[in-house]
């Protein structure tokens, strides 16, 4: 019996580990019997024996022995005395199993059989892939960088699978290299030609879910639950809990001692500001709680509109309007409201204006507590005075002074 070889089919079944053995036989089935039946209009009486380990393949054709003569099914009969030539033991009503030499096939045919089942194998493979991360889906995986490009990072999974982190699934501060192991969160998986396409995302509030699922024992077990995340990726987020246990207190054990547990999610998502607030029906109470930093003065709240007004103490409105307005923005996402702030005193809508603490990653520490020193707590408080009587007041250089000023006049000019 010559035996056609498929190791190299069957090796690119073992790379794909995950496609069973009863499919990996079923396909190889399919193939031969479609060139069965272009050579002999019928399959019915032909079976293909795969040896998966080896990498090769038999079929067998099976016909009963009949009378001379009487052979009305070439494909189903033969007649005993070409029977005999092959065994002279055989006899009448017996049933001949003879193997068929694939090579009888013709080069031609077991050429296009080979592509076909490479091919077939290819599709399995891509099937596999798309199953195997469309179930992963908000799942947090580790992947290593292989290429960067300017939209997009190319990464490796475990198995070689390649996987795409677009420049918008990116935090703003994040850098690369290649080699570099990365986390992310499956995000989507697309189809592009025919191919599957894995997405990652770490801008994403899911990623951010199971950052704090792996961190915090009580969420994973399901002692704390997350309601909501929202977040300006890289700048700040906010997160709303609630516990099922009265023993526990869902911000402590998600913060941890001295910090201890947020830290090191902080680190992962390049310094972003992760504000923990106890979740709440009572929507007065959310909107409070979610302008963290900030105190709450008083508030009207119109549940009809989806709309509040806010009064806090002048001190407090650039703490909840923040950067760029970032919080406020966190905070009408979070609750569903539209925010607008005011000052208490007044009553009338405060003039954009922003903590110096805001600035701390541009300003350095000991010059913003020089700042505060004199008064100066505020961007705006700052732009208000001179450089003149700023280095006058202060024992900042004139140097410094023009740099901290462009860098507040900046940040207004935006606005």
């Amino acid at each position: 019996m010559s035996s056609i070889n498929l190791i190299d089919a069957f090796q690119d079944f073992k790379e794909a580990e995950n496609i069973d053995r009863p499919t990996m036989m079923k396909v190889v089935e399919d193939v031969f019997k479609t060139l069965l039946r272009k050579k002999f209009t019928s399959d019915e009486n032909f079976d293909v024996i795969v040896n998966a380990e080896k990498g090769d393949l038999e079929i067998i054709r099976r016909r009963m022995i009949v009378e001379d003569g009487q052979v009305e099914d070439p494909l189903a009969q033969v007649a005993y005395s070409d029977a005999v030539k092959i065994e002279p033991d055989f006899e009448v009503g017996e049933e001949l199993y003879e193997p068929i030499d694939l090579y009888d096939f013709g080069r031609r045919a077991i050429l296009a059989a080979k592509q076909t089942l490479a091919s077939r194998i290819s599709d399995l493979k891509k099937n596999v892939l798309a199953k195997k991360y469309g179930d992963r889906v908000g799942d947090i995986i580790s992947a290593e960088v292989y290429q960067v490009w300017k939209k997009e990072i190319l990464l490796l999974d475990e198995e070689g699978n390649e996987l795409i982190l677009p420049k918008s699934e990116q935090i703003p501060q994040d850098y690369f290299k290649k080699g570099e192991n990365i986390r992310a969160v499956v995000a989507r998986v697309d189809m592009k030609n025919n191919n599957p396409v894995i997405i990652l995302s770490r801008t994403s509030p899911e990623f951010l879910a199971k950052l704090l699922e792996i961190e915090v024992p009580e969420i994973f077990d399901g002692l704390i639950v997350i309601k909501k995340i929202v977040r300006d990726p890289g700048e700040r987020a906010k997160v709303a809990v609630e516990s099922y246990d009265d023993r526990i207190d869902p911000v402590g054990a998600c913060v941890g001692m001295k910090g201890s547990r947020i830290h090191g999610i902080v680190r992962e998502l390049k310094n972003e500001n992760i504000d923990v607030i106890n979740w709440t029906s009572n929507i007065q109470l959310l909107i409070q709680r979610s302008l963290t930093p900030a105190k709450i003065t008083s508030m009207e709240l119109d549940n009809e509109g989806k709309h509040a007004n806010v009064y806090l103490k002048p001190d407090q409105v650039s703490l909840a309007i923040g950067r760029r307005g970032v919080n406020i923005k966190l905070a009408c996402e979070l609750t569903g409201y539209e925010l607008d702030v005011y000052r208490d005193n007044e009553g009338e809508v405060e003039e954009f204006d922003v903590d110096l603490e805001e600035f701390s990653d541009e300003i350095e520490t000991w010059v913003i507590d020089e700042l505060k020193r004199v008064g100066c707590d505020t961007g705006r408080s700052v732009l208000a005075l001179t450089a003149e009587e700023l280095e006058r007041r202060t024992d900042l250089e004139k140097e410094t002074i023009d740099e901290i000023r462009k860098i507040l006049k900046e940040e207004f000019e935006k606005e």
